[in-house]
């Protein structure tokens, strides 16, 4: 252990402490110090006091040079002359509620929303649950000097993430995350949506079939119109096609099936989009097993629903597909009939409000790669990442660019209604309407998140 007297000024760069010597080791900074304006108030209110002997207090700091360090503070006890209790100096620039600066309260929290809690802790030498705790802290403060505004269009999704469904919440027609719920019950949707602000302006709902949400958004916005998209409507008619052809396959001998070469992956494809070796595999199949056949043309008069211009021409089309599904096939497509009967309002809504579809299509690329970030964080650090790291905000007002003024002979005193008019930075920061769907896939995808 090396150990000598700074003297090149103050190694901390904090003017309130006078350093009296420091021990360097492999790992750590051991710094000795003491305020040099020692401040003295008591509970009661008095600042008269009289010295009552000192104390030494380890107060951890930012890591110096790449080693973590510990400042003991000689800090000074006190007796008040009018209450005559023994008092403690308070020490400048350092958290009232743990041993250690401010600005490492600060550094710590930051850090702990882009990195894993083990790595800040080794970073500073404390202990995990100790970043976590300093997490938690770090988050609450910045859910409360940040307000999302609320969608016009809200999305309800949810992500298979850390092994358990969680409720994502989107804004349709900007395509942000407006926030990450830890499940998807009933009980969580409803809270989030009652706390809401101006929830009463929200016009259209779109989410999947997942039946608690509709109660949700029954319960609290009975004025939103609740739409389920083509994507989670046109994806059955894929599984009622692919349960055809496993079962299909499941009785056929090893020979017959190698004809089947590639099958689920000509077969997901739309018609209109086969090319002319995939049109003779297609109409070999269907020669060879009536029945798959059968499922194909079915999956694909189905998505011809979506075609239509309006939802009485969607409802006739799809009575007529309902009407042209053989026996043979009515188990496997049931899920669709069922489905159809169950949400048939909402599922016609659609045609009623159409951009939900370029919507859900960005929202679950997102949510497919999230399932890969989500490994290594906990679920509350993923969400502070999501929605507070910087860049992936989309703001309500943006500032606008710079414009010179016409009349260059202004007054340079009196501030003009138009300089009145903009926001303040803070106003900004609590005006967001989340993150951004596609700069946060863009991250995530490029491995910089």
């Amino acid at each position: 252990m090396e150990q000598y007297i700074s003297t090149v000024g103050n190694i901390l760069n904090l003017p309130s402490y006078r350093v009296e010597g420091i021990e360097e080791e492999e790992h750590d900074y051991h710094i000795y110090a003491q305020t040099v304006a020692p401040c003295f108030v008591c509970s009661c209110g008095s600042a008269n006091g009289a010295k009552w002997g000192t104390h030494e207090q380890l107060v951890r700091d930012l890591p110096i040079h790449g080693k973590r360090v510990g400042i003991y503070v000689k800090t000074r006890r006190y007796r008040c002359n009018e209450c005559r209790r023994t008092v403690v100096e308070r020490l400048p620039g350092v958290s009232d509620k743990r041993t250690m600066t401010d600005r490492l309260v600060k550094w710590i929290g930051e850090q702990s929303v882009k990195r894993t809690f083990s790595s800040v802790a080794e970073d500073v030498g404390v202990t995990e649950g100790t970043v976590r705790n300093l997490f938690r802290d770090y988050v609450a403060e910045l859910e409360e000097q940040t307000t999302f505004v609320t969608p016009r269009w809200l999305g309800l999704d949810e992500i298979l993430l850390l092994k358990k469904p969680r409720g994502v919440i989107s804004n349709i027609e900007e395509r942000t995350i407006v926030d990450l719920l830890t499940d998807r019950n009933k009980r969580t949707i409803v809270a989030y949506l009652s706390a809401l602000p101006g929830r009463e302006k929200i016009d259209v709902v779109a989410m999947d079939m997942w039946p608690l949400y509709r109660e949700a958004v029954t319960a609290v916005l009975p004025q939103a119109t609740v739409v389920i998209d083509k994507f989670y409507v046109v994806r059955m008619a894929n599984v009622a096609m692919e349960a055809v052809r496993k079962a299909l396959r499941s009785r056929l001998e090893p020979k017959e099936r190698r004809g089947l070469l590639h099958d689920r992956f000509v077969l997901l494809n739309r018609e209109h989009d086969l090319n002319e070796s995939q049109r003779f595999l297609v109409d070999s199949w269907s020669t060879l097993y009536p029945e798959l056949g059968e499922a194909y043309r079915l999956k694909e008069r189905f998505f011809a629903i979506y075609d239509a211009d309006d939802r009485h021409e969607a409802a006739d089309i799809y009575a007529k597909w309902v009407a042209s599904i053989p026996p043979s096939l009515r188990t496997a497509f049931s899920p669709i009939t069922t489905a159809w009967r169950s949400w048939n309002d909402a599922i016609l809504a659609y045609f009623d409000h159409t951009t939900t579809s370029a919507y859900t299509e960005s929202v679950n690329n997102l949510l497919r790669v999230m399932n890969r970030v989500g490994r290594g964080y906990s679920f509350e650090a993923l969400r502070a990442k999501i929605l507070f790291t910087e860049g992936l905000h989309r703001r309500l007002h943006a500032r606008p660019k710079f414009k010179r003024l016409r009349d260059t002979n202004f007054d340079m005193g009196a501030p003009t209604e138009h300089a009145n008019s903009r926001s303040t930075p803070n106003e900004l920061n609590g005006r967001l309407l989340g993150a951004d769907i596609s700069t946060l896939t863009e991250l995530i995808e490029g491995g910089q998140f």
